[in-house]
């Protein structure tokens, strides 16, 4: 089943309303960077609110593609996450290491929006800063 992938400007939202299989699970993964580098989108956000269980696979996926769509250069906010979830990938082990959470997707694309700016500003600095570099 394909999972739609919105896009908001220069932002793809993606909201899984169903549990995956792990088949399916990749090719959402797979969508979404194709998706990420068609468009050069600079923040993907992806709601989770309608999953109950997230399992150790779906998590490892969801921690993956977060990481590889960062390497593409757009940021990440995982929304939605039932407190049930966190509770159960805590236990698990399988916390999402360095992925931004939002409670909401309000608060998703606000946070998405921040972390954008945020990277802009810090490029711009560094690209002010390289005429300097290596001077004394």
């Amino acid at each position: 089943m394909k999972i739609p992938i919105l896009k908001l400007k220069d932002i793809l939202i993606t909201s899984i309303q169903i549990d995956l299989t792990d088949e399916e699970a990749i090719e959402f993964q797979t969508d979404v960077l194709a998706k990420v580098s068609e468009i050069d989108a600079n923040g993907v956000v992806i709601d989770i609110t309608a999953l109950d269980v997230v399992d150790s696979f779906m998590a490892r996926v969801l921690n993956n593609t977060a990481t590889m769509v960062r390497l593409l250069g757009a940021e990440v906010v995982l929304c939605g996450m039932q407190p049930s979830v966190a509770i159960t990938l805590v236990e698990m082990g399988r916390e999402l290491i360095g992925v931004e959470t939002a409670l909401n997707l309000d608060q998703a694309v606000d946070n998405i929006n921040e972390l954008i700016k945020s990277r802009a500003t810090t490029a711009l600095k560094e690209r002010r800063l390289e005429p300097w570099m290596g001077c004394r």
